[in-house]
């Protein structure tokens, strides 16, 4: 189909533009639900179903061949087409700032992986899984690329759900204790340092300093905790050490966190997830079905050892 065809703004064009929705879902030399499923599924009749799909075969997005009594094969489809029928658009995904080489790569393998899926997409970069997760809600983006960690709170407390799971180190390498020069951990009224932007630090933060109630909360940015340290402001902080290498520029040390944490957040706070609107399912469906996440990992570890240059 080119340009604007007229035909799916009828009855039965309406019914095409749903039904390609559900095709996404459908691998090639698979066999479809039968027409009267279908027609149950989107709440019309059997002939407007069959209306609709050869509706979609006459622009190109489907093939499909009847084989007796095993049914109706889908023989091929045009994914780049049935999402442009679909009218689900461009994804718009929200990813933190790309201030890591980490970051750097996850954002190049998601723009190169969803590419080769034929899905619209596109990325907004946004400080905060907070901030990111209600631009999410408030129907801003499609899509929020945050840690598993975080991920697994959000999705207990909102209607939201876990897209995919990218896996160990695909969002950070680790996080440490960052401790001012001259400072001591075991100082009565330790000054710590977080950020209420980031559901994974200000988590981190809370468990690596349980059970001390003698701790003072100075609420920041990592834009501002340099400058925090150089006028004594904050003592201590849980960071990305992608982020600290390299960029903070201040002395101190970089501390490892202690074994209970690490042990239990280890893989879900490094592990990169994305969770889109529950309300959207069938779309979230056809983005997990699509999109090959060994492509987005590959191409991370590519640009992590130098040998791609970023591009998103």
């Amino acid at each position: 189909m080119n340009g604007f065809d007229e035909r799916f703004l009828t009855r039965n064009g309406l019914a095409a533009r749903q039904l390609a929705v559900l095709l996404l879902n459908h691998e090639p030399d698979t066999r479809l639900p039968r027409v009267r499923d279908f027609a149950e599924e989107l709440g019309c009749g059997n002939g407007t179903v069959q209306a609709a799909l050869r509706l979609l075969e006459e622009s190109g997005a489907i093939e499909t061949a009847a084989r007796g009594h095993l049914g109706t094969f889908l023989v091929r489809s045009e994914r780049s087409v049935l999402w442009r029928l679909s009218g689900l658009g461009t994804l718009l995904a929200a990813m933190p700032l790309p201030y890591s080489r980490r970051y750097e790569g996850l954002a190049t393998g998601l723009r190169t992986a969803f590419e080769e899926a034929g899905t619209p997409f596109a990325i907004t970069f946004m400080r905060g899984a907070g901030a990111r997760t209600t631009a999410l809600l408030e129907g801003k983006v499609d899509l929020v690329v945050l840690s598993r960690f975080a991920a697994d709170r959000l999705i207990e407390e909102h209607p939201v759900e876990l897209v995919a799971d990218l896996g160990p180190a695909t969002y950070v390498g680790a996080h440490g204790l960052l401790l001012r020069e001259g400072a001591s951990l075991d100082a009565p009224g330790l000054r710590v340092a977080v950020d209420p932007t980031s559901e994974d630090q200000r988590m981190l933060a809370e468990r690596a300093f349980a059970g001390r109630s003698d701790i003072e909360w100075v609420e920041s940015s990592y834009m501002q905790l340099r400058d925090l340290f150089a006028q004594n402001l904050a003592d201590a902080t849980v960071w990305n050490l992608d982020e600290v290498q390299g960029r903070t520029g201040m002395g101190g040390e970089v501390l490892p966190l202690g074994e209970e944490v690490t042990r239990d957040l280890s893989l879900r706070n490094s592990s990169a997830a994305i969770i889109g609107r529950t309300e959207g399912a069938k779309a979230l469906s056809a983005v997990r079905d699509a999109v090959d996440l060994s492509t987005v990992t590959s191409l991370q570890a590519e640009v992590l050892r130098g040998e791609r240059v970023p591009s998103y």
